[in-house]
């Protein structure tokens, strides 16, 4: 089965062709961030503009790549949410504009159980159920239990601030950089050859019996330091990074105990932290389950998971079902 999936849940326009929910024939995709950059922050209203000038050429360029037509694909996946209203539009009227012209089925896919889905493509071992899913990334960070596809349940996520969100924020207070600065603020964590903060910043949560996570604290614990004008840079990149580490792993590894999972699956754009990454291979190998983090390239939006996760969970359903349930992968 060929699914042409649609991805414009935030800044980015991403387009791609999934056979069988496994194998990427090919992947577009076109983004707004220079812009951003200019006001720390991305403007909802700007980035959807530039998608609406970006979702044609992006898809037409997929199709292109793939050497396939339109009329080859089974079914369009597009990202119904969550994400910004905006930009969700676009890509949704453009599957609709597709889906009638082509007469093709459309398949709503959440976005955040997309991010799940980039453990499924183009991988050698496929993951097992039951398994633990953390997903991690800018604007959410949340604990689910897998059971199957299309059976999910929500155990704890942020009460505040993601995990990601907070690696942002903390490296414009580092003055580190000013727009998405969370992969740099570990750069400068890696260059710490004695973490002179060790244990000094608080781990939010870590022994709270539930799976919920606080991040909001932390940050304000970087900011205290910060503002005694006495702090070694790498040192407390370092030590946040390790605070975020050390929550994200406990809680995780606490929920596949209690489960008795075989699998740990992690997603989002925080998984492509090499320190988490490490930490969790660790811990996963201790317990007995079988690690799964998808390849960079997968971690941030794109619209290959989209595409995956939309052939997996349609397959408890027909097509004509689907369409007619748009709330198909949105966890319960």
């Amino acid at each position: 089965m060929l699914i042409l999936g649609i991805e414009t849940s935030c800044d980015e326009t991403a387009a791609a062709v999934v056979e069988d929910g496994v194998r990427c024939l090919s992947s577009s995709l076109a983004t707004s961030r220079e812009l951003h950059e200019k006001t720390g922050g991305i403007v909802p209203e700007v980035a959807a503009r530039k998608q609406v000038e970006s979702i044609v050429p992006v898809i037409e360029d997929c199709l292109e790549k793939a050497g396939k037509t339109l009329q080859e694909m089974d079914a369009i996946a597009v990202t119904v949410g969550p994400g910004l209203i905006g930009s969700l539009v676009v890509g949704v009227a453009a599957a609709k504009a597709l889906s009638l012209a082509a007469q093709k089925p459309v398949i709503p896919v959440n976005h955040l159980v997309g991010h799940i889905y980039g453990n499924w493509v183009d991988a050698s071992d496929l993951p097992e159920f039951p398994a633990v899913v953390l997903i991690v990334s800018g604007g959410h960070t949340d604990l689910v239990l897998m059971r199957g596809h299309g059976d999910l349940k929500y155990l704890g996520g942020t009460l505040d601030d993601a995990a990601g969100e907070a690696f942002d924020k903390v490296a414009r207070l580092l003055g580190i950089k000013k727009y998405l600065g969370g992969a740099e603020l570990s750069r400068v964590a890696s260059r710490c050859k004695e973490n002179k903060l060790a244990a000094k910043l608080p781990r939010p949560m870590i022994d709270d019996k539930t799976f919920d996570f606080s991040f909001s604290g932390l940050k304000t614990a970087v900011k205290r330091v910060v503002d005694t004008g006495d702090f070694d840079l790498e040192s407390i990149a370092c030590e946040f990074e390790q605070a975020i580490a050390d929550v994200l792993v406990s809680k995780t590894i606490r929920a596949a105990k209690i489960h008795g999972v075989k699998s740990i699956l992690l997603g989002g754009g925080v998984a492509a932290n090499k320190v988490l990454r490490e930490r969790f291979e660790t811990a996963s190998k201790e317990i007995g389950a079988k690690l799964h983090i998808p390849p960079i390239n997968l971690c941030t939006d794109n619209a290959i998971y989209i595409a995956s996760a939309a052939y997996f969970n349609q397959m408890k359903k027909s097509l004509g079902e689907i369409v007619e349930n748009p709330s198909l992968g949105i966890m319960d």
